[in-house]
């Protein structure tokens, strides 16, 4: 569904403010202050897993796209970007490690399969501490996260982005170079409205949506192996109809996997090929 006449002028103030004070779009031909990678990094493909809302499944998407796409071969990093909620450390079992600067660069978490995570929880003392940071400390701390975190070699970086579409996910969108996104719903109908939001920012920022994930789209029985769709029945297909995107997957409500992500397990248990289709599918884009 389109953005009201006052949500996209809204956006758009945003963004022409965000340009006059130096903070160019990727789309702009100079590339003034967009965030540039060190050179002891080389970082091939930028995606972003975004969410009109929160409480959607946006972070555990990407822990999912990054375990599927380290299983393929790819040298995967995750670049969390929901600064005030980040969730990703914990869910791969490094809450305990602590960013450090060696020779000005920062060093970020290496997970047990060598996926490369920087995060703010990495950088505060206690993992529990609120983050309360204005919008331009935010911008900074992503900054500093891409620029100064000695990522090495990355096929992929997964950007975790904070769910909307505020200030934090308009300075991903203008300063990162992304490639694509990939949007993560649920089954309600007042997602689909939701999805629009995030298609259509996507689209202002001439950014293009690699696919849609449906999130706790149905609970199978482990007695009878029955699904039943708690939230009613999918969305997902009439969704991507509308927006013409493709269908990346529909992740189960699974009570295993959650415990496992409390557990800092993600990687050893998550089930093979959850989420198969959807690297098939971003392999295919990123060879456009």
């Amino acid at each position: 569904m389109p953005l009201s006449p006052e949500e996209e002028e809204a956006i758009r103030r945003e963004f022409e403010t965000s340009r006059k004070s130096g903070h160019q779009s990727q789309q702009q031909s100079n590339g003034i202050n967009q965030f540039q990678v060190n050179e002891y990094s080389s970082i091939k493909h930028v995606l972003g897993v975004v969410s009109g809302k929160g409480g959607v499944g946006k972070s555990l998407v990407t822990g999912i796209l990054a375990v599927e796409l380290s299983r393929a071969g790819y040298k995967v990093g995750i670049l969390d970007g929901d600064i005030t909620g980040p969730s990703i450390p914990k869910m791969f079992g490094v809450s305990d490690y602590r960013a450090r600067a060696v020779h000005e660069m920062i060093i970020p978490a290496r997970t047990e399969a060598g996926v490369k995570i920087m995060s703010t929880n990495l950088v505060l003392e206690n993992e529990t501490d609120p983050v309360v940071w204005r919008g331009p400390l935010l911008g900074n701390a992503l900054q500093q996260f891409y620029e100064e975190t000695l990522w090495d070699e990355i096929d992929y970086l997964l950007v975790d982005m904070p769910p909307g579409t505020g200030d934090v996910a308009l300075t991903v969108f203008q300063s990162l170079p992304i490639e694509g996104v990939v949007i993560v719903s649920s089954p309600q109908d007042l997602v689909q409205m939701v999805v629009g939001k995030a298609v259509n920012m996507a689209a202002m920022m001439n950014i293009p949506v690699v696919g849609l994930v449906e999130n706790m789209a149905y609970f199978e029985c482990p007695d009878c192996g029955k699904r039943h769709e708690l939230f009613g029945p999918s969305r997902a297909a009439e969704t991507c109809a509308t927006y013409g995107i493709d269908m990346l997957g529909q992740l189960p409500i699974n009570p295993k996997l959650a415990e496992a992500c409390d557990r800092g397990a993600i990687e050893q248990e998550l089930p093979e090929g959850l989420l198969h289709d959807a690297v098939a599918i971003i392999e295919g884009h990123d060879a456009k």
